[in-house]
């Protein structure tokens, strides 16, 4: 099977005929040896994080076309001896340095603290049997099992109606109303009901995964707009 990419709004429109058929998948789920297929073609069902020294990260504020104008000036004020210029100019920088990699700080610390409430197990229908493996191991086309209590390990159609508390992906202090046919999203956590599901999507294409991925565009840009 190629890799699919199926979006949130695409699998909620899709019945659950049609959303088998694009994934090569049925009620009963999928063998694993097809799972392990898959799971090559598309990786570990996790949101993957480059780790950055936090030394380098902070001299990368100091790196730019902004920040080379800014050494320049302070340079040609040592040089002229404008001290009240050099001083004013360095107090800038420096600032604008920590204040930048404090906010980036911060919002890593925000999505290490999500990721900490992602699934560790998910209960799947393989080979015609349900069996309990690592959330990291799920793949687009597996058929899993939620209940009350259950961290939902991956966006999913789902087949009966429940409740989900969505509060750590959307900030809703109230749990949303899932109908059959709902998209469960990655992260939440079944407040009341229980259902089957088709994993529609893994990793960074969850809606977890995509916020995920938006966060770091943002601080990514902060960085090239710092100063």
């Amino acid at each position: 099977m190629d890799k699919i990419i199926i979006s949130a709004e695409e699998a909620k429109k899709s019945s659950f005929e049609e959303l088998f058929k694009k994934l090569y998948s049925s009620k009963k789920g999928i063998s694993s040896s097809e799972a392990q297929k898959r799971f090559q073609e598309y990786g570990p069902n996790e949101i993957s994080e480059k780790k950055i020294n936090p030394i380098v990260k902070f001299i990368k504020y100091f790196w730019g076309p902004m920040p080379w104008l800014i050494e320049v000036a302070i340079i040609l004020s040592a040089l002229i001896q404008h001290l009240a210029d050099f001083g004013i100019i360095s107090t800038l920088l420096a600032l604008n340095a920590v204040v930048g990699f404090w906010q980036e700080h911060k919002a890593s610390n925000a999505i290490e603290l999500l990721k900490e409430k992602l699934a560790l197990k998910a209960r799947v229908l393989r080979d015609g049997k349900w069996q309990e493996i690592s959330a990291k191991e799920l793949v687009p086309g597996d058929i899993i099992h939620i209940g009350s209590g259950d961290i939902i390990p991956a966006d999913s159609k789902i087949m009966d109606s429940i409740s989900a508390d969505e509060s750590a992906l959307t900030g809703e202090s109230l749990p949303a109303d899932k109908k059959s046919s709902d998209i469960a999203y990655s992260g939440s956590v079944v407040s009341q009901g229980e259902t089957n599901a088709v994993v529609t999507a893994t990793g960074l294409n969850t809606y977890f995964g995509k916020t995920a991925q938006l966060v770091e565009k943002v601080l990514k840009h902060g960085q090239t707009q710092s100063v």
